[in-house]
């Protein structure tokens, strides 16, 4: 009886298994051959202050008007991943100083670096 009941187990597990490949697999290889590759690139760079040239932890830098943003790491270093090629506004903002605004900042290139500095606001 046990054994019967563990092959009847096993054979529904492999038919489970085997359930979400329809047919249609040949149909997903198409439709993503023929999807154009876009090429995607990155920012990254550096963000210090301004008058004493420290690096700052935790500036967040964003892409205006998308939901892209990352937030520098402990040497001050950041990257945004995955853009499309074209010209954005980017803006790095901290407590304690003044945004810094980046217009029309054209990214064709991949890992284009862009070094920022920051003013104090006291």
């Amino acid at each position: 009886m046990k054994k019967a009941f563990l092959t009847l187990s096993f054979l529904a597990a492999v038919v489970f298994a085997f359930a979400g490949n329809n047919g249609n697999s040949e149909n997903k290889n198409r439709a993503t051959e023929t999807a154009p590759a876009v090429a995607t690139v990155s920012i990254s760079g550096k963000v210090i202050d301004l008058t004493s040239g420290e690096a700052l932890v935790g500036v967040e830098v964003a892409i205006e008007g998308s939901s892209k943003k990352v937030h520098t790491d402990f040497d001050g270093h950041f990257k945004i991943d995955n853009i499309e090629p074209g010209a954005y506004n980017v803006i790095a903002s901290y407590i304690s100083y003044n945004k810094s605004f980046i217009e029309k900042l054209q990214v064709a290139k991949s890992n284009q670096e862009l070094n920022i500095k920051l003013q104090s606001s006291n």
